[in-house]
């Protein structure tokens, strides 16, 4: 498996000429050879790979790597890159340039004196953005567990409880159930906060008759997990389920349209030209949704700016949202996979309006 995940890198070696490649980004590390530390770096070849680190990791690296030879560095470890440069004679090496410091680039260009180093942009994460079947079970996994998780939550929430509070009851169950962390920093919107897409729980109390949105998402495995609810703590009025019933519409719609081959763009279009149609277009600031894998945010981008066309295999968010300053907002998400003729829906909490 994870010789095929490199074959994926086949393009940049012709595209680029390269004699091998060095990573450094741990996420693309341990995609392409298993490694779940928090220090060491990948070079590969086009026949053969090397992961490196000190010795603290040598023992984990010895029960994680695989289709790469382990070896121990010294304090310093680009003179153990050097050294296997000049041994298999490696004259043209990509670099990651968007996970690498100004200080970290000189470095490389001083003890790899006799080498062309290659800068190599955002582009070679993208050989993460068509899971395979190994990572969309992972995937699926977490997704569950933070479903259920927000099921066994919700009764917690009533008048007078704080956003804080509910948030830290959703990351307790999420690790109860096998959670290594939380995805991010949950968002707890209730009332008026609801129109921040982006509003952290805070000490805000919850109020009779108000709408709250959860943004919330596990990691296990080293994948993450994507979802948003909008429930309503006791009679939330007309406007306010109206705003909802237009925005799942919006997500329903757009769920329908995901397949291989629609753009970006065109999938973002569909959600946001339905928002649009139902007057709130001016309260839908961003993008329809995101890729979603080792890290939380990944490519592709759905919104009107969005270039890519899907492909099987891809997993990304449908969340649309409507946020009305001064009166509140909602949001409806979901994490889909993208199959041969439509999409899989890997989150399942339930996205009709709960009255609790």
């Amino acid at each position: 498996m994870l010789k095929s995940r490199r074959f994926r890198l086949k393009t940049f070696f012709e595209e680029y000429s390269l004699d091998a490649v060095l990573f450094t980004d741990l996420r693309n590390i341990r995609y392409l050879c298993g490694f779940s530390g928090s220090e060491g770096a990948l070079l590969v070849s086009r026949d053969v790979a090397w992961f490196l680190c000190d010795s603290r990791y040598t023992a984990q690296a010895s029960e994680e790597v695989h289709s790469a030879e382990v070896r121990e560095c010294g304090p310093v470890r680009i003179d153990t890159i050097a050294a296997l440069a000049e041994e298999s004679g490696l004259s043209r090496i990509g670099f990651e340039a968007s996970h690498t410091t100004v200080s970290a680039y000189r470095k490389m260009a001083e003890k790899l004196s006799g080498v062309e180093l290659v800068e190599l942009g955002t582009n070679l994460d993208e050989i993460r953005i068509c899971k395979d079947a190994a990572e969309i079970e992972l995937l699926g996994a977490v997704a569950t567990l933070s479903s259920l998780s927000l099921g066994a939550v919700l009764r917690h929430i009533k008048p007078g409880v704080r956003e804080a509070d509910i948030a830290l009851e959703l990351e307790l169950e999420m690790r109860r159930r096998g959670a290594e962390d939380k995805a991010f920093d949950f968002i707890v919107a209730s009332g008026v906060r609801g129109a921040m897409p982006h509003g952290r729980a805070s000490d805000k109390t919850i109020c009779s008759g108000e709408m709250i949105t959860i943004d919330f998402g596990a990691v296990k495995n080293g994948y993450h997990s994507d979802e948003t609810v909008t429930v309503a703590c006791g009679n939330p009025g007309s406007r306010a389920r109206e705003i909802h019933a237009v925005v799942k519409a919006a997500h329903d719609r757009a769920m329908d349209a995901v397949r291989p081959g629609i753009s970006c763009r065109d999938l973002d279009g569909v959600a946001r030209s339905y928002i649009s149609d139902k007057g709130y277009g001016e309260y839908f600031g961003h993008g329809l949704g995101h890729g979603v894998g080792l890290e939380i945010h990944e490519a592709p981008t759905l919104s009107p700016r969005g270039s890519m066309v899907l492909e099987e295999g891809m997993v990304v968010t449908i969340e649309p949202g409507i946020y009305i300053p001064g009166f509140g907002g909602v949001r409806i998400e979901d994490t889909v996979v993208v199959t041969g003729d439509g999409c899989h829906v890997l989150t399942s909490a339930d996205k009709e309006l709960i009255v609790l």
